[in-house]
């Protein structure tokens, strides 16, 4: 059975779809930008982006009853390869011990011009 997970903590949807779902014993979310939940608008720069994305994605997981220390597996979408290190060096920060399996690929262009997107699968 599948459980939709929403929460305030992060911003609304932008368009049809979940912030994350819930399957057997796996959160799936969404791919998170950079934008404050509280105004809609984009953090200024990679790094902010970057942070932003990880509050993000920290607040759906806690709303589904897990947390960062579970996922097992992100895909990183950045506007620029160049940009790359960068996002990398505030990944780590974000996971202690054994990390998650990733993706990570540029991309033409992200919603509403943000420069990295990130999307997760933790287990409960």
């Amino acid at each position: 059975m599948r459980k939709v997970v929403a929460t305030t903590n992060a911003p609304a949807a932008i368009g049809p779809y979940a912030q994350a779902n819930i399957i057997g014993n796996f959160v799936f979310t969404s791919g998170q930008l950079g934008m404050d939940p509280a105004t809609g608008e984009l953090k200024e720069g990679l790094e902010a982006q970057t942070h932003q994305v990880f509050a993000n994605l920290k607040a759906i997981l806690e709303e589904a009853g897990t947390s960062l220390d579970k996922v097992i597996k992100t895909t990183c979408f950045l506007q620029s390869m160049d940009d790359f290190a960068a996002m990398n060096a505030i990944y780590a920060t974000y996971f202690e011990g054994d990390m998650p399996s990733r993706s990570a690929v540029e991309v033409a262009k992200l919603p509403k011009g943000g420069l990295v997107e990130i999307e997760a699968v933790a287990y409960l």
